[in-house]
C-alpha cells in the first residue's frame, strides 16, 4: 500500500466542484449530478490507486467518458471555460492511468 493518490484525489475534487459550480453560476442540475456522479466515481478510483497504484480500471474508463463528453461540448461551443478545461484534465488523466495500465506488464 502507497500513500494517497494526490493527483487523482484533485481530479475528483475539481470534477466533483464543477459540478457544483455549474449548479450555483447557472442552476444546472444536470451539471450538479454529473458533477457529483463523476467526482465520487473518480473519489472511489482515487482509493483503489491509493490502495494498489495498479488498479486503474474504474480511474481510465471514468476519465475516458469524460474526455470524450467534455470534448464533445468543448468542439460545439468553443469555449475552453469549463469544459475545454475539463477534457484536457481528463485526457492527461486518462494518459497517466493508462501509462500506469502499459507498464504493469
Amino acid at each position: 500500500m502507497g500513500g494517497v493518490d494526490i493527483v487523482s484525489l484533485a481530479y475528483s475534487v475539481t470534477v466533483a466542484a464543477g459540478g457544483l459550480m455549474g449548479y450555483v453560476k447557472a442552476g444546472s442540475v444536470p451539471s450538479l449530478m454529473a458533477g457529483l456522479a463523476f467526482g465520487s466515481l473518480m473519489g472511489f478510483g482515487t482509493y483503489q490507486t491509493s490502495m494498489d497504484p495498479q488498479n486503474v480500471h474504474l480511474s481510465l474508463v471514468t476519465s475516458g467518458v469524460l474526455t470524450g463528453v467534455m470534448g464533445y461540448r468543448f468542439v460545439n461551443s468553443g469555449k475552453f471555460m469549463p469544459a475545454g478545461l475539463v477534457a484536457t484534465l481528463s485526457l492527461l488523466m486518462v494518459a497517466r492511468f493508462g501509462y500506469r495500465l502499459a507498464m504493469k506488464n
